[in-house]
């Protein structure tokens, strides 16, 4: 049997303040990040059909990947 329970909360206004604060800066860091992965998707890839024979190819840097961000995250954090 599975059971779920739901709890609602009632946040006086300095709750819903920081709430708000701690919602912005998730949602802030997660956008970076997410467009941090496009970019290098967009940077990095050529269509074989457009590419010359003779090209030359700059340095590619790392995929940056979820778990690669999200290891990053605790130091990032300790700058702020």
């Amino acid at each position: 049997m599975l059971l779920n329970y739901q709890y609602r909360a009632y946040p006086n206004t300095n709750q819903k303040l920081e709430l708000n604060y701690w919602l912005r800066v998730c949602r802030y860091w997660y956008n970076k990040q997410l467009g941090d992965r496009f970019d290098w998707w967009e940077n990095n890839r050529n269509s074989i059909n457009a590419c010359p024979l003779i090209c030359s190819i700059s340095q590619l840097r790392d995929n940056p990947s979820y778990y690669s961000q999200k290891k990053q995250l605790p130091i990032t954090k300790e700058d702020l």
